[in-house]
């Protein structure tokens, strides 16, 4: 078994082509200087020469509320075209497994909670998002129309917020629980008084320790076609994946303050920007085929924050 993992230098995509590695799976990788996925003729080479026998799509271009209002075209243009041709060249070089990741930004703004995956496509979108959820949106229709005109088997799983070894920590394009370690440990540094965050505090957000996502996807991605099949519904193929508890992200602060060691006031910025209130995924459908997060929040973040530390000086000049 060949599996390509694109996107193994991300977060996710590593931890995925990590796990294959450990079970005895030959992982097919190439980094964005060797294989530009918006390149469709470099796409269809690549495939016609490597002819893996099943794909992972977790290549994608990402970031927080500030990235996505700061780049909206970048994000909407780069991530359909790394979708268009991953599974149009995959199905050209008669691939017939492919998982693909998408967000649970996919889902209205105004959604009931926890969100269900036939909520999809049911209102209008967060706008501080909306290029980057429309263009997974397409990857999810991608996958389901293949798999209806050519019989393909490609799934879809759309996680909750992932956080990990490996992740952004950049001070302005990264996401939330990230950009918080980072401004915690530097606020510890520097003798701070206090942390400003942005918004309330009151919007509630469920995170996902990355080695749960990376173990959901395998086990998706080899669940029997019937099992699959069963759990899902021709238009309506995706699985949300997350944890199925969320917090307030001000209790998040809180815990990454008591990660880090940080004793100062925590402050609301509430010119900043909320987005959704609450964004928390309807996790039953995964549950009842089987599977379920182990890693609990606090453990992940104190892991994520040492993951931090051992890497610190890098990741400040990135």
């Amino acid at each position: 078994m060949r599996i390509y993992v694109a996107g193994h230098r991300g977060m996710v995509g590593g931890a995925i082509a990590r796990k294959l590695t450990d079970r005895g799976v030959d992982v097919v990788t190439r980094t964005h200087a060797e294989l530009d996925l918006t390149d469709q003729a470099a796409v269809r080479s690549f495939f016609e020469k490597e002819k893996p026998d099943a794909v992972v799509l977790s290549a994608a271009k990402v970031g927080g509320i500030h990235a996505n209002n700061t780049y909206p075209a970048q994000f909407i243009y780069e991530n359909l075209m790394i979708e268009c041709n991953v599974i149009h060249e995959a199905y050209a070089s008669g691939v017939q497994r492919l998982l693909q990741l998408g967000s649970s930004c996919i889902y209205p703004r105004a959604v009931l909670q926890p969100m269900r995956e036939d909520a999809l496509l049911t209102g209008i979108l967060e706008p501080t998002n909306e290029p980057y959820a429309i263009a997974k949106i397409a990857g999810i229709k991608m996958c389901e129309s293949y798999n209806r005109q050519y019989g393909t088997d490609y799934r879809s799983v759309m996680p909750t917020n992932l956080y990990g070894p490996g992740d952004n920590f950049h001070p302005e394009n990264s996401h939330v629980l990230p950009a918080l370690i980072r401004r915690f440990h530097e606020a510890k540094e520097q003798s701070l008084r206090e942390v400003v965050i942005w918004g309330s505090g009151k919007p509630r957000r469920e995170f996902l320790h990355v080695d749960d996502m990376a173990d959901a996807s395998l086990f998706v991605l080899n669940l029997p076609k019937q099992v699959y099949e069963a759990n899902t519904q021709p238009m309506l193929s995706h699985i949300n994946v997350g944890t199925g508890t969320d917090v307030s992200i001000k209790e998040l602060a809180e815990m990454v303050a008591a990660a880090t060691g940080y004793l100062g006031r925590i402050t609301q910025d509430t010119s900043k920007p909320d987005g959704t209130m609450q964004k928390l995924m309807d996790v039953s459908r995964l549950a009842d085929m089987g599977w379920k997060a182990d890693i609990d929040l606090q453990t992940g973040i104190e892991q994520t924050y040492a993951w931090y530390l051992a890497n610190i000086d890098r990741l400040r000049q990135a």
